[in-house]
C-alpha cells in the first residue's frame, strides 16, 4: 500500500518535471522562420563600405540590380536558395506590395565585374513576414 501511494505522489510531479523541462527546452516560434539576423558576421561590398550584421534567409533565386528598380542593369543573379542581406532601403514598388528592396551580393557575376554582383533585390523575393525585417538596419546611402 506505502508503495501505490508513494507512487501516487511522485507520478504526478514526475509528469509536471517532463511537461516542465519540454516546454522549457522547446524552441521558441519565430515570426519569420525563414529568416533571422546574424550578428558578428562581417562583409565589405565593392566600394569597401562594411557591414557588421546581414539578415540570413530563404529567397526565390533571380537578378541583382545596381538600382532599386526593375529595369536597372543586372549586375549579379542570386542561383541560391538561402542568402543574405547587408542592408534595405526604398526603391520601386515590386509584387511584394512595398517599396523595400535589400543589398546583397549575387552568387554569379552578370555585368560590371568591378561592382562585384552587389546590388538590390526586391523584398518580394525573400521569405520574411514583414519589410523591412525587424534589426536590420537601413542603407546609408538610402
Amino acid at each position: 500500500m506505502k508503495k501505490i501511494s508513494r507512487l501516487r505522489v511522485l507520478l504526478p510531479a514526475a509528469v509536471l518535471a517532463v511537461a516542465t523541462s519540454a516546454t522549457a527546452s522547446a524552441p521558441a516560434a519565430s515570426a519569420d522562420p525563414g529568416c533571422a539576423i546574424r550578428e558578428n558576421s562581417p562583409h565589405a561590398d565593392w566600394g569597401g563600405m562594411s557591414f557588421p550584421i546581414d539578415l540570413y534567409c530563404t529567397n526565390t533565386p533571380g537578378d541583382v540590380t545596381s538600382q532599386s528598380f526593375y529595369g536597372s542593369p543586372v549586375t549579379g543573379r542570386m542561383t541560391t536558395t538561402t542568402s543574405w542581406y547587408v542592408c534595405w532601403k526604398i526603391g520601386a514598388p515590386h509584387a511584394g506590395k512595398n517599396s523595400v528592396w535589400y543589398y546583397t551580393q549575387g552568387d554569379v557575376v552578370v555585368n560590371n565585374p568591378g561592382q562585384q554582383a552587389w546590388g538590390y533585390m526586391p523584398a518580394s523575393a525573400l521569405a520574411t513576414a514583414k519589410a523591412p525585417f525587424p534589426g536590420l538596419r537601413k542603407c546609408s546611402w538610402g
